[in-house]
């Protein structure tokens, strides 16, 4: 199954209209993104969790081919981070106006809390069409209600002296399942379950462009969904805390992360099986150890090339030596 229902959110002034449609999305691509490098490159937005590390904004990956970006989740200032890592590294993809597809892998608020953000800024720096949005049951419900709560910035700024674009402020909601959830000339992207706690709905997105494969897990328990996902696919960025720290946390904060989420020792015995040319480590919970004792509980069972993630770090996905962080 490709989707249940795909639900399609459009502002009118302050209306909402809301229809439902089948079938799988695909789109076409304006040419100019076409000619662009073949380069698949992954861009780590946000690293971080609930927790506000100021040096690590909330979860959010970009994966970027030809000249279109693709963000998976939408972590407290995954804006700011794009704009960063487009001045930085020169990718236009990244220009705040050039956000139009974002993929949840669930609603959890570190997941969800930029996502105001994705939608309207973008949209003020005149975004060309409208955000489509990829994303578990919900999804529609929640972008509904912030909608809502901007209708009068949106009215102002469409009907007021900004003049601005009333389609860059639209939202095409598709409430996915797992399966292929997009295609168009550039990626095919399928999402999967994952075994994230009590969530009913949590997804990892495989991404496959360019002959390349990107796998990125979400929050998610271990789980055989991951290994299947990759199967020797070139980047796989998982999320990990520390197994070290875990063990001097209380028992309710253990029984709690052992059910969410993945020791370092538990995704080294997953990535043995998975095979990813390069493992980034990412949604990191460190316990009060360090990123170097993190990275060896994951090297102590596992021989991979593995890294940790760090906000802004771009890698090609070439696997081996091919493999660039910029």
């Amino acid at each position: 199954m490709i989707y249940s229902q795909t639900l399609t959110f459009a502002l009118v002034g302050t209306a909402a209209v809301v229809a439902a449609a089948g079938g799988a999305y695909r789109h076409q691509l304006p040419e100019s993104a076409a000619r662009d490098s073949g380069i698949v490159r992954v861009v780590l937005l946000g690293t971080g969790t609930p927790i506000p590390d100021p040096g690590r904004s909330g979860p959010s990956t970009a994966m970027i081919v030809r000249g279109t970006s693709y963000l998976v989740d939408a972590g407290p200032g995954v804006v700011r981070r794009a704009a960063a890592a487009a001045g930085r590294d020169s990718l236009p993809a990244l220009r705040v106006a050039n956000l139009r597809y974002l993929f949840l892998t669930h609603l959890h608020s570190d997941h969800t809390l930029g996502l105001p953000d994705v939608i309207l800024t973008p949209a003020v720096m005149h975004r060309k069409g409208p955000l489509q949005l990829f994303g578990p049951p919900g999804t529609q419900a929640m972008v509904t209600n912030i909608l809502r709560a901007y209708a009068q910035d949106i009215d102002l700024r469409i009907h007021g002296l900004e003049r601005g674009d009333s389609t860059a402020y639209r939202v095409i909601v598709h409430e996915i399942h797992p399966g292929i959830v997009y295609r168009d000339s550039n990626v095919t992207v399928t999402a999967f379950a994952v075994a994230h706690g009590s969530w009913r709905h949590a997804y990892g997105y495989r991404f496959d462009a360019q002959g390349k494969s990107v796998v990125i897990s979400g929050d998610t328990g271990p789980t055989d969904a991951i290994v299947e996902a990759c199967h020797g696919c070139d980047v796989l960025v998982h999320e990990v805390y520390s197994k070290k720290g875990f063990d001097r946390l209380d028992s309710a904060s253990r029984r709690y992360h052992s059910t969410f989420h993945t020791s370092a020792v538990e995704l080294a015995d997953l990535a043995t099986r998975a095979r990813p040319k390069l493992l980034i480590l990412s949604h990191i919970l460190f316990f009060g150890e360090s990123a170097d004792e993190i990275l060896a509980e994951v090297s102590s069972r596992y021989r991979g090339n593995t890294v940790i993630g760090e906000d802004l770090a771009a890698y090609d996905a070439g696997g081996g030596d091919s493999t660039r962080r910029r």
